[in-house]
């Protein structure tokens, strides 16, 4: 799961996997993937706070703006347009808020679950997993490790045979050139030469042994490794296919463009909009505003008695008092309307027939029964007997 690299490692022949210890970038990966998920938690534990923000920031644009709609001079159509701006915004503060939830609490939750169950760890010594994959490599490559030592070391001796055999063949060379030079000395360098040559024959062919002997170890440990590689890259396939459902469901989260619910408030404002009509906001002004208006044109008025109001306190001992109670009460019809002002007086239209089921007290109040059978108070000067 760590990023590739963009440009060519240098001197990749010794940045090999195969090469000694190079193997800890495979361990080391186990240890990444945990932080990777802790920064993709990171990451989208960010964005939740962000879509929280903004639901709240929606919320409050309506809240503010709708207050100000109030009090503006629009009406009909008009007016019905512009709220349902407000509707449609606290419907999606309430659908941002969601995604905030579930980003949090389904897929925050979600990782840290699988993290727990997917990276175990070793009492002091971090992941199990590095640790079984770091002791598993270590434990193939040792004796190919060794081997390769070996080599090296018969290597640098045939390398440094030839530099002998170079020199001997220089020398040997500069004396057959020199006139003054002895013929025993130039005998001597002769037989150096010799044996310099000799010597680096020896090396070379300790080097061809050794160097046989790894190359039949080879495969044997490349199998071994590739084995041990295999099953991390097993562990890894797991933790690359958990994230990409995690990604998914993520993109299920955010990916408003296929919600019914976003589809549904936009069609429903699309509708709202097309539905101003000029005509009917006109008429609706018209008739509320303008000369549609209802008119209570001048007229005769009759006089309607007034009603002597009685005091709550005088009304409770009246009461409690008895009073002349008319068996089967007396038909009445309301002279005027009336509309009761404590709990306990009667609300009637003019023309309207009740019964009266009490006389009139001293101070001009009868007790009667509506046809719906309320019992209450009413102004004795407001009815008539019925003949």
């Amino acid at each position: 799961m760590a990023s590739l690299p963009k440009e060519p490692l240098e001197d990749s022949k010794k940045q090999s996997f195969w090469m000694p210890g190079n193997y800890v970038r495979t361990v080391h990966r186990t240890d990444q993937s945990f932080q990777a998920c802790n920064d993709i938690m990171a990451c989208f534990m960010e964005r939740a706070k962000v879509e929280k923000q903004y639901a709240q920031q929606l919320s409050q644009w309506s809240s503010k703006w709708k207050s100000i709609m109030d009090s503006r001079p629009l009406y009909g159509s008009l007016m019905r347009a512009w709220q349902c701006f407000f509707t449609s915004t606290e419907r999606l503060s309430a659908l941002h808020s969601s995604i905030s939830q579930s980003l949090a609490e389904e897929e925050g939750d979600r990782v840290k679950t699988w993290q727990r169950e997917s990276f175990p760890k070793k009492l002091f010594c971090g992941f199990k997993e590095s640790y079984d994959n770091k002791t598993s490599f270590s434990r193939a490559q040792k004796p190919w490790s060794k081997k390769l030592k070996k080599l090296e070391k018969v290597r640098v001796a045939y390398h440094k045979s030839c530099q002998r055999e170079q020199a001997a063949q220089d020398k040997e060379k500069q004396a057959t050139e020199n006139a003054e030079l002895s013929e025993e000395k130039k005998l001597k360098l002769g037989e150096a030469k010799e044996r310099a040559a000799e010597e680096k024959e020896k090396a070379r062919d300790r080097y061809e042994k050794v160097l046989e002997e790894l190359t039949s170890y080879t495969p044997r440990y490349m199998e071994e490794m590739e084995a041990i590689f295999e099953q991390s890259q097993e562990e890894e396939r797991k933790r690359i296919s958990f994230l990409k459902q995690v990604f998914l469901s993520i993109h299920r989260h955010l990916d408003i463009t296929n919600n019914e619910s976003v589809k549904a408030v936009y069609s429903e404002l699309h509708q709202t909009l097309m539905s101003i009509d000029e005509q009917d906001d006109l008429k609706w002004w018209k008739n509320n505003q303008g000369p549609g208006m209802p008119t209570d044109w001048p007229k005769i008025q009759e006089w309607v008695p007034p009603v002597k109001k009685l005091k709550r306190k005088r009304r409770n001992q009246k009461g409690k008092e008895s009073r002349p109670v008319m068996i089967g009460g007396v038909k009445v019809r309301a002279l005027y309307d009336y509309v009761g002002e404590e709990s306990d007086e009667l609300s009637f239209k003019s023309g309207e027939i009740f019964l009266k089921v009490e006389e009139e007290d001293d101070q001009g109040w009868c007790r009667g029964v509506l046809s719906g059978g309320k019992e209450g108070f009413y102004p004795a000067n407001y009815v008539e007997v019925v003949e």
